[in-house]
This record gives structure tokens, C-alpha cells and sequence, in this order.
């Protein structure tokens, strides 16, 4: 069995099995074997049933007296009792009314699940049971938990594995075998065969660490090679000219702040060289990364150069381009602003070409259409590229080739990230960071409310909203679903619309609405023809609406800190005190977690806990960087990330060729698209 044969090839997988594993984005054999576990429990432990203690347990017995019937309701209980040599204990399940008839009397089974006093009587409720075999799957083992779906349990993926290892035994090998020996790994048959049946708790710290160690190594790996790339082009000198940077902020209306002054003078030492500058600027939301955009583009247009500001939405394209606009008017450079957009009509667009190729517009701001085929650059110096329009290696080559040359490029995220993450994530990337608010910028009061308090707490907004303020609703689904009622920006829109705020407009934007329809509604929210826009995470960044003052959080808990910290930044953008409340689901939800956004307003820290509390998931799903998920490696495993950044760098020294290891040569392919910003 080939690692890309389909997973149908597998006993006992037809047509509606596979749509499931497909779900969990298993399509081949090589995508289960890769489909690590989310956690694992601990049944590795047999005991005699006489010493059983409340708590996860596995025993070794045979069952008799198996025997079903329905109850109330509609409910269905199994009921059996297991015995050993020292003593019997009842089981129990729910809703499974096939067990009696499986169990098989007389033979032995390892019976696996929670102990515990249940109406008066101690049992073992909804056990696994499995016969007696010298390779248990779902007990006597640390067994496995994955990802699931409905129809699809752990224990069929775990079936389907057995089966998939067992036939495809000497898995092709990803790391230099000088690479394995020097770190001390295990090879990577045996780590997958652990990973996913730990013969021990030993045994799987060591398939873990190989894991982890290959998945940190190819990152860095990938960011390094982007990085060495772009160290041996050419670029265009553009020199420091310190009258005009203290003429720009003399004619600033607020004051610098040192972060912002930090960031400006490693970005203009950057330009200088003749290498071409690659740098993060990364900043918390509302720490003035578009002042700094506006002083680094001053200093390329003073000089005869191009800018090219680069923006992932039409409506924040046309935001920058009027803050810029503004910015560069101060010192004589505000008719060198353009805005070239793909909504433009015909005529315009041809214009904001030709001005752009004669170069009379020194500032271009755009969406991706600025790398259309179309658009010729006079002199591009120099590439600003905000938020989440990732800048990958096939359009670096457009641009390149308008240019003549490599460009200088500054990235601008407005995602906080902490340090470890930053690293590995942006390994390629130098990183200035603006870790201070401009002075005057108010605080938004951040609340967690109940259920039980919300009619109380829409009396309360609706007298804000009668100020003339507006208010954004962020809901986690875009349609119901089974398990969250409630949640959908489609019922919350017809609920706040219908009954709680039927006297106001009340608008709905999610993201499987046309393009064209999204940027109506923002920008219709934008004129105040609506009062409350109901949405799904796609206004988590580049809507800037200063009159709303309020976003309300759905099913709060259900968010990252990091995300809910990104949706807060879109209110307190105006001269007007502004809230952000984090409605629970039920009365139940967890508050410890949330607690930290009543407390404190710092994204690094926020994004720190997160890491912590969530994983890198929680980061990654902010910056849509699904592609480079660690499903291992641990991010606070700073010694890890250490030892793989340290033998990347040595694989190039050594100057490995990449094509000698195929799989490691497709991995580090598409990792450098991905970390290439793309």
C-alpha cells in the first residue's frame, strides 16, 4: 500500500466513510498516517477489579448476563457484569443497543472507561471493550484521541491506522541521516508508529520530540532559504535625508511615539543598504503603523522613487489612501497620492495607469491590482504591504520585474505576536515592533455578561446607539448548527432585527457573501445608514468605522484572546468612549480565560496567554496561516525551536542539496510560499 493510495483502498472504507475522513482532511493513506492525535488517555494500566479506585480505568475479565432494554423517553441502557479472579463490577451504556449481542461469553476482554458511583451503585459507564490481543487498539494502552466529526469516532480512525501501518511498514524517511544522528531522534517509522500506538509514556516523548523537531525545522528551514534569496539581490539605495524627516514630524498634529521613532530609523537604515530591506512592522491595533508607512514612503518619493502601498480589502485600501493623502499633504507630496482599485471603471483605471507608468503618482495605493499585468511602475523603491494580503514569491517576481530590480518591502500586521512565535513564524523577516499607544488614545471598557443579564444590557446600548453611535455584532457561525443555537449571524440578525432593536437598521455581513455586496455593507455602515452591523470574524481587521462605539461578542468563549482582542480594536477608533461586551453562550461558559480582556488592553500580553492557554492555533487562526499549524512542537519549547533553527541553518551551510530528500524538497516548497507571507 502506497502512501498516495486512496483511503478507500483500506478494509471498510466506502463511498460515505471516506466523505467523513475527508471532513477531517484525510483523503489518502498518507493523510491518516499524518493525522496525529489531539490528546490521548492514559488506559495503559490493568488492575485487578477488586482494587478498583473512581477515576479512568482498565480492567482484564470476562462478561456475562449482557442485556438491553429501552426506558424512558426513548433511552436505551446495556447493561452487563465483568469478572475477574478477584471480583465483578457492573457496566453500562447508553444509546448502544448493538453491544449485547457483540459480547461474546467466555472469552476475555480488556474493558476500558470511567469508574464511578452512579445512583447509589459504582460501574463503568460506556466502556471500550475489546478481546484479549498483544496489540489493543482502543484499551490497555495509551490510547488516542483525534479530531472528529459526526459519524466518525476515534476508535474507526484508530482501526483504520492499525491497518494502515501494518501495511505500509519503512515509511520513507524526511531527515538527513547526519541530521537524526547528531539530535539524537528516532527514525520516522518508529515516531509515526508511536505517535499514534505509544508502546510507553517514554516511547511517545521521543516520537513527540521527532515530530516536533521535523515540524520547527522545516519552518525554519523554508524562512531561511526565503531569507538567503533575498540577501543576494540588488536594490536600490535610498538614503537617510534628516531635514525631511524632522520637517514631516514638525508638521505632525500629535507627537511621536519612541516605538514609532524605534521603528522609522531601523526601516530608513534598511533602505540605505543596497541589499533590499524585508521587515515586519508589527504593532498592536491603533499603535500608529500607517504614520510609520507614511514617513518610509516620504523619504522614497522625496528621492525620485515609487511607493506601493498594498492593502487585502478595497475599503482599507481607500482608508490608507486617505490618511496618506492627509499625512503627505502636510509637506507638499499630497497630489503624488493615487488609489488604483479593481472596482474602478475603465477610464479611471486607465488614468491611475498612465499616472503611475509617467510617474506623476509617487504613492500608489492598492488592492492586488497593483500587480496586474497592466500596471507598469516608473521607479518602485520601495513596497508596503498591510495585514493579511500575503506577499509570496510569485508575486515578489511581478513586482520585481516592473521594478528591474528587487524593491525594498515592509510587512505590516496588526496581529500581536509574541517573540517565539514571531521567530519561527517570520524567520525570514527583520521585526520592529511598536509596543506603545499613541498618547490620548482612550481605553475600551471591556465587560463579560450572562445570558440572564441581556435585556438589561441591549436597554443600555440602546441608549448609546440614541446618541447617534453604531455598533458592530460579532457571532462565531455563520447558520446554526445542532450544538449552538443561537450563534449564527443569521439568527442573531433576525433576532436583533425582528425584536430586540426593530426600531434600528440593522445590517448582515458574513464571508460567503459576494465581494461586491461585503464592501457595500461595510461601506454602508461607514455613511451611518445602518445602526448595528451583524457579522461573522471577517471584520476582525481593516474596518475603520470611528463612530461606532460598541462591539458586542457572541458565544464568547468560543474566541481566542488574541482574536477578541482584534474585534475590540475595531471600536475606540473615535473621539468617544468605547465598550466591548463578551456575551457567554449559557450561564456556564468559562470566565477565568476571559478575565484577562477586563483587565488588561496589552495585545502582547493577551496573545502571550493565548499561546499559553490555546496553543499556536489560536494565533495562526487570527492570521489565516492554516497552512503552517504545528500539530506537535510547542511553541514555549524555546530549547526546540533553538536546536531546529541551529541544524536548519547547518543543513544550508553544509550546503545540502533538498532534492536528495523528496518529501522534505515539497514540504520546503510549499512552506516557502506560506512564510513568504503569500
Amino acid at each position: 500500500m502506497e502512501l498516495d493510495s486512496p483511503v478507500t483502498d483500506l478494509k471498510g472504507v466506502g463511498d460515505e466513510l471516506a466523505k467523513k475522513l475527508a471532513i477531517v482532511g484525510v483523503k489518502t493513506v498518507g493523510d491518516l498516517v499524518e493525522n496525529f492525535p489531539r490528546r490521548y488517555e492514559d488506559y495503559s494500566k490493568v488492575v485487578p477489579i477488586k482494587d478498583l479506585r473512581p477515576g479512568v480505568v482498565t480492567i482484564e475479565a470476562k462478561i456475562s448476563s449482557a442485556s438491553g432494554r429501552y426506558v424512558r423517553r426513548g433511552m436505551h441502557i446495556t447493561e452487563a457484569i465483568a469478572s475477574d479472579e478477584t471480583a465483578s463490577v457492573r457496566l453500562v451504556w447508553f444509546n448502544q443497543p448493538y453491544r449485547a449481542a457483540a459480547i461474546k461469553a467466555g472469552q476475555d476482554y480488556y474493558i476500558a472507561g470511567e469508574y464511578a458511583l452512579r445512583r447509589s451503585r459504582f460501574s463503568i459507564a460506556n466502556p471500550s471493550v475489546e478481546l484479549v490481543s498483544d496489540f489493543p487498539v482502543n484499551t490497555a494502552r495509551i490510547v488516542p484521541v483525534y479530531r472528529e466529526t459526526k459519524g466518525l469516532k476515534s476508535n474507526q480512525i484508530r482501526r483504520l491506522l492499525r491497518e494502515a501501518i501494518i501495511n505500509a511498514k519503512n515509511l520513507p524517511e524526511h531527515l538527513p541521516k547526519w541530521l537524526i544522528v547528531a539530535q539524537k531522534l528516532t527514525d520516522y517509522t518508529s515516531a509515526v508508529t508511536e505517535i499514534h500506538f505509544p508502546s510507553s509514556a517514554k516511547s511517545l516523548e521521543s516520537a513527540k520530540k521527532r515530530l516536533a523537531f521535523e515540524e520547527v525545522f522545516e519552518l525554519t528551514l523554508a524562512a531561511l532559504l526565503n531569507k538567503q534569496d533575498v540577501a543576494h539581490e540588488k536594490g536600490l539605495k535610498i538614503a537617510f535625508k534628516e531635514q525631511l524627516a524632522r520637517d514631516f514630524v514638525a508638521r505632525l498634529p500629535f507627537k511621536l511615539t519612541s516605538a514609532q521613532r524605534k521603528a522609522v530609523w531601523q526601516i530608513y537604515q534598511d533602505m540605505a543598504k543596497s541589499q533590499p530591506m524585508n521587515r515586519l512592522l508589527e504593532g498592536d491595533v491603533g499603535s500608529g503603523k500607517t504614520v510609520v508607512a507614511a514617513m518610509v514612503a516620504v523619504m522614497a518619493i522625496e528621492q525620485g522613487f515609487q511607493a506601493a502601498l498594498m492593502a487585502p480589502t478595497e475599503i482599507l485600501a481607500r482608508q490608507h489612501a486617505e490618511t496618506l493623502l492627509n499625512l503627505l499633504s502636510n509637506v507638499g507630496y499630497g497630489e503624488q497620492v493615487g488609489l488604483l482599485l479593481g472596482s474602478l471603471n475603465l477610464a479611471q483605471k486607465r488614468l491611475a495607469q498612465q499616472k503611475v507608468a509617467d510617474g506623476s503618482i509617487k504613492l500608489i495605493v492598492g488592492t492586488h491590482a497593483l500587480i496586474a499585468e497592466k500596471v507598469d511602475m516608473h521607479k518602485l523603491g520601495l513596497i508596503i504591504i498591510d495585514e493579511q494580503h500575503r506577499f509570496g514569491v510569485g508575486q515578489r517576481k511581478k513586482l520585481q520585474a516592473k521594478a528591474g530590480h528587487m524593491p525594498h518591502v515592509l510587512h505590516m500586521t496588526a496581529t500581536p505576536i509574541p517573540r517565539s512565535l514571531a521567530l519561527t513564524l517570520y524567520g525570514e523577516l527583520d521585526i520592529s515592533i511598536l509596543d506603545e499607544l499613541p498618547p490620548g488614545r482612550q481605553d475600551i471598557k471591556t465587560k463579560i455578561c450572562s445570558p440572564n443579564s441581556r435585556t438589561e444590557l441591549y436597554k443600555q446600548i440602546d441608549k448609546e446607539l440614541a446618541t447617534g453611535r453604531q455598533m458592530f455584532v460579532v457571532c462565531p457561525l455563520i447558520i446554526d448548527s445542532e450544538t449552538s443555537q443561537g450563534l449564527s449571524v443569521e439568527e442573531v440578525h433576525r433576532q436583533l432585527s425582528e425584536h430586540d432593536f426593530k426600531h434600528r437598521k440593522v445590517a448582515l455581513l458574513h464571508g460567503k457573501m459576494k465581494s461586491m455586496d461585503k464592501e457595500k455593507v461595510v461601506a454602508d455602515f461607514l455613511a451611518k445608514k445602518y445602526d448595528i452591523l451583524v457579522s461573522t470574524t471577517v471584520i476582525e481587521v481593516g474596518v475603520d468605522v470611528p463612530n461606532a462605539s460598541i462591539m458586542l461578542i457572541m458565544g464568547a468563549e468560543r474566541f481566542g484572546l488574541a482574536q477578541i482582542h482584534q474585534l475590540r480594536g475595531r471600536v475606540g477608533r473615535g473621539a468617544h468612549q468605547s465598550y466591548c461586551f463578551l456575551m457567554l453562550s449559557d450561564s456556564k461558559a468559562p470566565l477565568q480565560r476571559l478575565r484577562a480582556l477586563e483587565n488588561t488592553t496589552d495585545g502582547f500580553k493577551l496573545a502571550e496567554l493565548d499561546l499559553n492557554l490555546r496553543g499556536p492555533g489560536a494565533i495562526y487562526g487570527t492570521l489565516q496561516h492554516g497552512a503552517l499549524d504545528l500539530r506537535i512542537a510547542k511553541l514555549t519549547d524555546i530549547q526546540l525551536i533553538a536546536s531546529a533553527r541551529a541544524a536548519a541553518q547547518t543543513f544550508i551551510d553544509k550546503n545540502e542539496k533538498l532534492n536528495k530528500y523528496p518529501h522534505l524538497d515539497a514540504r520546503i516548497s510549499a512552506l516557502r510560499a506560506v512564510t513568504n507571507l503569500n
